[in-house]
């Protein structure tokens, strides 16, 4: 039992470590430590499969609930769902998704032999094969992985080389090497551990000066400047139980974004997911128009990109971002003026679809759900001023192999990437801090800006260095008036995860498993 209560108190500390509730940064360190106390539990000689499995699980499910415990907010405050309701939905959700942790740690126990370099290779290899299931099996739902807690840690230079979950795999190398160091030592003392304590000890110090030359040198081949480019964002702060009202949110939200639009002076106005709450059809008469129409007028030029949603019952609906500019909108595009748009790839389960079988779920809360059409992966950027703008919406920019199918072409890669979001379902504290990181990483992982509108938090500009340069305060409303400094250049990991997506993680972490396999087959 006690084992278990260490289990649990290392995997709630693991989700601390993402982004704590007094500053919203992430601890990279206490990460390592979370994750070294469960290596440890896993390379303890009297520890069985089926214990190994029990122990991953409450771990990884700890962890989970840590990280995500913010659905609360949309299940129970805004949809209506009972509280014990909601409570079993997210830690289901979570046990759920912990399986395959538990499996990891299980195969960790069966196929793991001698040699404390090989062990650390193998936790390594497995823990990112249950990262990438989480990440890619049923649509995917990876928020909250390891990776994230490093964007400010010497790890961070390996982002644009390996990705995520290049970084996911180090993670757990050097927890797992820190807890074999640890084990060494306590049975046989500094003095008698001898050359394995020492190489580790060398390793765990040299890695971060490696890790410092590779991002000088990333840095040096990818992070070219395409210019600046002056930008307005908006943040409505509409409150969201009101988003959706006809009576109160939406012309409260079509009055202040039709004012916002009209008066900046920069060169682009970006405004959050659903600015606009209606369908064109359903806007007031020549409400899109009169925009169109003072973009198509203005001097000096300037353009907009606005979250709005799209399509009729016939069609289908998406949820997308429609760019303005002139030249004046072509006759066969006059439901939607500018001409430009991006519709979003990747919806999110029971609020943006609804996963077969779980209609009755998505009934007993009353949120504005439905089904959307799918927008490609790939989908062109917004040309402007010397700048291409690569529109994501809400948590796209969790998907980085999505976002990379845009870098095939270096000559129609983005120079900087343009999140909207409305994140107000969830709250304003852990979702929005994790959110961060999260478009901190993407800016490593491509050497992009990645600029963010949303409607109550966080605005802000991150340049390609994970760097946030300007943003809003949370909760208000507001606008940001900056600059964005776009890049050209091709990282490592954006030529080839551009080419062949997660593929290249899943045969390296599989090849490991495989020579595990075989190397138990043959002691």
């Amino acid at each position: 039992m006690f084992s278990l209560l260490v289990s649990l108190f290392a995997g709630l500390s693991q989700a601390l470590a993402l982004a704590t509730p007094w500053d919203g940064q992430p601890l990279w360190w206490l990460q390592l430590l979370a994750l070294g106390v469960l290596a440890g539990q896993l390379s303890a000689p009297q520890l069985t499969a089926r214990q190994a499995f029990v122990t991953g699980w409450v771990f990884a499910t700890a962890w989970l609930v840590g990280t995500f415990w913010w659905l609360y907010i949309s299940m129970h405050t805004y949809g209506g769902l009972a509280v014990p309701l909601t409570v079993l939905a997210i830690v289901g959700l979570a046990g759920f998704l912990a399986l395959y942790y538990a499996a990891a740690c299980m195969a960790y126990r069966v196929l793991v032999c001698t040699g404390w370099a090989w062990g650390a290779m193998l936790f390594a290899a497995l823990w990112v094969l249950a990262e990438l299931a989480r990440g890619v099996w049923f649509t995917g739902f990876p928020w909250g992985a390891v990776g994230y807690a490093h964007v400010d840690g010497p790890l961070a230079a390996y982002a644009p080389w390996v990705g995520v979950y290049g970084m996911n795999a180090l993670a757990a190398v050097l927890a797992m090497l820190g807890a074999q160091a640890v084990a060494l030592a306590v049975r046989h003392g500094l003095s008698r551990s001898g050359l394995p304590v020492l190489l580790i000890v060398a390793l765990l110090g040299a890695v971060p000066w490696g890790l410092h030359t590779a991002r000088e040198h990333s840095n040096v081949q990818a992070a070219n400047s395409a210019g600046t480019l002056s930008l307005t964002l908006l943040q409505g702060n509409i409150p969201q139980d009101e988003k959706f009202q006809q009576g109160t949110g939406v012309p409260m939200a079509l009055k202040w974004y039709g004012e916002q639009l009209k008066a900046a002076t920069t060169s682009l106005v970006v405004a959050p997911e659903t600015a606009i709450p209606l369908l064109p059809s359903d806007l007031p008469a020549g409400y899109l128009q009169a925009i169109q129409q003072h973009f198509d007028a203005v001097q000096p030029p300037q353009a907009a990109l606005i979250g709005i949603p799209l399509g009729s019952m016939a069609e289908g609906y998406t949820n997308s971002v429609i760019g303005l500019q002139a030249p004046p909108v072509k006759p066969s595009q006059a439901e939607v003026p500018g001409g430009y748009v991006y519709s979003k790839h990747h919806l999110v389960p029971f609020g943006e679809f609804i996963p077969p079988l779980f209609r009755w779920f998505t009934a007993l809360m009353n949120i504005p759900l439905g089904d959307f059409n799918r927008g490609d992966v790939g989908q062109p950027s917004f040309a402007w001023q010397g700048q291409r703008l690569a529109p994501n919406i809400c948590y796209e920019d969790l998907f980085g192999e999505e976002l990379g199918a845009r870098f095939i072409d270096p000559a129609l890669a983005p120079t900087v990437f343009v999140n909207i979001s409305n994140i107000g379902w969830f709250g304003d504290g852990a979702v929005m801090n994790q959110h961060v990181q999260i478009s901190r990483l993407r800016a490593l992982e491509f050497a992009r800006p990645m600029v963010r509108a949303t409607n109550t938090g966080a605005t802000m500009v991150i340049d390609h260095q994970g760097v946030v340069t300007a943003s809003l305060p949370r909760s208000t409303r507001g606008v940001l008036r900056t600059e964005v400094a776009g890049r050209h250049g091709i990282t490592p990991f954006a030529w080839w995860v551009s080419r062949f997506g997660l593929w290249p993680v899943w045969l390296l972490a599989g090849l490991v498993v495989a020579v595990a396999l075989g190397r138990k087959r043959r002691a």
